[in-house]
């Protein structure tokens, strides 16, 4: 495997920055679309299967970002949502007993239908079938918090891998899957980025990794150099003030499409020393 793209978790405005970030870097001739592996872990699940399933990305721009009148209401359970939001951040407790309690306080949050939330995020992907291209998505087993990693091998639906890679703890249901209940890859990793090991040139874009503390694993990201060139895309500062505080503002697409296709040129030169080498 010669080259990998990892795309992060980061919400709706996740989604967009990977798009704008894309566009602009392909305008200046350095096109990620084209690696080997992707790997997709909440708004990066969206993104890479958007990418692997062959949306161009001047029509993946386009999809729509808002609440439709067909969709559930936004309606996060915030009493657990901090609950849960505290342990992530917890420190003093081990990452395996944090992701067991996340998925305890994910299983009883009081949000939207897990039905109607995993039907609104499907009708976003322009298609429903595993692609022949090699696509990683991650989520996180409720049951005990152990993480899990899906392909077109693994006998579960794109959309449903897609709506639990996406399934933010008390903010969406878990999604069921062969039995389980799966949620947000995230609560792993943002980036998720040593599934890309083995190959030779590896690009991690995490919107998150500026402003969470797993945005993107350090570990991550340094074991992946023992044996490959990697480059870690962030948003700068001039991208991170149009994304604004809430990942979930949808008003911000457009905007933040804009932001990330000048930051894509702006980085051009840098991500090119790697995805050319």
């Amino acid at each position: 495997m010669d080259s990998a793209l990892v795309l992060g978790a980061g919400g709706i405005t996740g989604i967009a920055w990977h798009l704008g970030v894309l566009i602009g870097l392909r305008s200046e001739g350095v096109d990620l679309t084209t690696a080997d592996l992707l790997v997709g872990t909440s708004a990066g699940s969206v993104t890479g299967t958007l990418i692997a399933t062959g949306a161009d990305l001047a029509e993946a721009r386009h999809i729509e970002a808002g609440l439709g009148a067909t969709d559930p209401p936004f309606r996060p359970d915030w009493e657990r949502g901090t609950q849960a939001y505290a342990l992530l951040h917890d420190e003093a407790r081990d990452p395996a007993s944090i992701r067991a309690g996340v998925g305890e306080l994910a299983v009883a949050a009081e949000v939207v239908d897990e039905e109607s939330y995993v039907a609104a995020l499907a009708r976003r992907l322009p298609v429903h079938d595993w692609p022949a291209r090699p696509l990683l998505i991650t989520a996180v087993n409720t049951a005990g918090g152990d993480p899990v990693v899906w392909d077109r091998t693994s006998g579960v639906p794109l959309d449903r891998a897609v709506a639990a890679s996406c399934a933010v703890p008390c903010v969406f249901p878990p999604v069921t899957v062969n039995g389980g209940r799966y949620m947000d890859g995230g609560v792993r990793s943002g980036t998720n980025a040593d599934l890309a090991a083995g190959a030779s040139r590896v690009i991690v874009m995490a919107p998150l990794a500026p402003v969470r503390i797993h945005g993107a694993p350090a570990g991550e990201i340094e074991g992946l150099r023992q044996r490959s060139k990697v480059a870690l895309i962030a948003p700068d500062e001039e991208t991170l003030a149009v994304l604004g505080p809430n990942p979930m503002d949808s008003t911000r697409w457009e905007p933040v499409i804009e932001a990330g296709i000048a930051q894509g040129r702006r980085l051009a030169p840098e991500a090119a020393t790697v995805w050319h080498s």
